[in-house]
């Protein structure tokens, strides 16, 4: 009995076509941004200019240019022809760079409040992080994909790469258990946003009386804030509550298609990095302060750290630490879960190349 030839995959002929686009166009911005990040860096360094990297605290300059070296190393391996090296430096540089925009959500909430910049320098330190960290991940993964034999463009395996446009997937929402895990990390939020709740209606928590909470708020408040307070908003908790609603709109079908109430742009598509880059911009960072907040906070407690001291309007020591708790779980509640939902928002909206979109085409062997 014959057996049948096994069938071929048919790779059509003529030239190959142009390269993946952002693949190719990530290692020269992370090339540019770290030749830039260096020169900043030095400059601050050698003039001994002010970078603070916390209250009271500010970056060495023997730091700065350490985090001048980190860049131009990370610049380098993204231009790096073995991708194996590259990929491995880029591993290792890149959470320096991200650790360091963790202040990206602060300085976010005082620009949106109009309480003013503290620090120029500190705000600048902050951005450039967070660039060098967007861009290196990027450099990072198309690296990977490559490495693993897939798209660097698109992430999947197909014989023949492509410029053509990449194919959408149609609105989806995420697993029940995707929506009930974001739903409980959001919980970490009550416990912070109910105390201030109580101080703006006039109660008392924590050993702070509502009225040393109001006179203490209201010396730096900007204008929007004491606005915002005089209704029982803290302005705070209305920031958490823009991003409470960032994460509603990653789990659900209205944050891929704008919605009936968006007017002219009802119906369309919703750029995919219009929702991810603010849920990984702000995840990140809340993530990991809120993590060192909620490990602190018991550790103080016990004494195995030096308990922070009272200052107006709290009068006690363990108010401080309940709040410092209560905070951690509010940023690091927010933080993973919109990293929960903006991971499943990506992969549900992720797209592909239309030669991995459709099934290859098969001819008998002759």
């Amino acid at each position: 009995m014959a057996v049948p030839p096994h069938p071929k995959v048919h790779t059509p002929p003529g030239p190959p076509p142009p390269s993946p686009r952002w693949p190719d166009r990530a290692p020269r911005l992370a090339a540019a941004w770290a030749a830039g990040y260096a020169a900043v860096e030095i400059t601050w360094a050698t003039t001994a200019t002010t970078v603070p990297w916390k209250a009271h605290a500010s970056y060495a300059p023997a730091v700065q240019l350490l985090l001048a070296a980190l860049a131009l190393l990370a610049g380098a391996a993204s231009l790096a022809p073995t991708r194996t090296l590259a990929a491995t430096a880029l591993t290792a540089t890149l959470p320096v760079f991200a650790i360091g925009a963790i202040g990206l959500p602060v300085h976010f909430v005082t620009l949106v409040t109009l309480s003013g910049v503290e620090s120029a320098t500190g705000l600048a330190q902050v951005l450039l992080n967070t660039a060098g960290a967007a861009l290196l991940f990027l450099v990072l993964l198309a690296h990977r994909r490559r490495l693993r034999g897939d798209c660097p463009r698109c992430g999947r395996p197909h014989p023949v790469p492509t410029d053509e446009p990449l194919v959408h997937p149609a609105p989806t929402r995420p697993s029940a258990r995707t929506r009930t895990a974001a739903y409980l990390l959001m919980c970490g939020l009550l416990p912070w946003a109910g105390v201030k709740t109580i101080w703006l209606l006039g109660g008392d928590a924590l050993g702070v009386a509502a009225a040393d909470w109001q006179r203490t708020t209201d010396a730096g408040a900007s204008g929007p804030a004491k606005a915002a307070a005089s209704v029982g908003v803290d302005i705070t908790v209305a920031a958490a509550a823009v991003g409470v609603l960032l994460l509603l709109g990653l789990l659900h079908p209205w944050g891929q298609v704008f919605p009936r109430w968006t007017a002219f742009l009802s119906g369309r598509r919703v750029p995919r990095l219009l929702p991810l880059l603010p849920a990984w911009l702000t995840g990140i960072p809340l993530t990991l302060y809120g993590t060192l907040l909620v490990l602190l906070a018991p550790l103080m407690a016990t004494g195995a750290l030096p308990v922070l001291q009272p200052s107006p309007p709290f009068t006690t020591s363990s108010g401080v630490t309940w709040m410092v708790e209560f905070g951690g779980l509010a940023f690091a509640g927010l933080g993973l879960a919109l990293l929960v939902a903006a991971h499943s928002y990506a992969t549900r909206t992720r797209p592909r190349c239309p030669t991995a979109a459709r099934p290859p085409q098969l001819t008998p062997a002759r």
